[in-house]
């Protein structure tokens, strides 16, 4: 029977997470894409910019950890990013922008940054 080396274990684990964060990522920005074709003031608006509050809010948390591997300066710029589109979507919520499409490329190029 082959069993795993802590090391192969350790270089599995960066993998499935970055995974993870590019399959809610996608999953944002479907729903973001949906909320876009219907509406600010629609269920699928509510919906979409509560999930991508709760998943930014994670991942700036998680980014914030002095544990987190990623270089200082990345993690700052996530961050930035992160707050930018969590901005966004309040003006969204709140009637005072539509910008559905701005935040589904910025989410696009974080998405397409995880998978190298």
């Amino acid at each position: 029977m082959y069993q795993f080396t802590y090391a192969e274990v350790l270089e599995e684990i960066p993998q499935s997470a970055r995974d993870r964060e590019r399959q809610a990522i996608d999953r944002s920005i479907e729903m973001l894409e949906a909320a876009d074709k219907v509406g600010p003031q629609s269920r699928e608006a509510i919906e979409a910019l509560h999930f991508l509050r709760r998943l930014w809010g994670l991942l700036m948390e998680d980014l914030a950890k002095s544990e987190n591997d990623l270089p200082e300066r990345l993690r700052a710029d996530l961050i930035s990013i992160g707050l930018w589109i969590m901005r966004e979507a309040e003006d969204i919520r709140l009637g005072k922008s539509s910008n559905f499409r701005g935040i589904i490329e910025v989410s696009q190029n974080i998405r397409d940054g995880l998978a190298g």
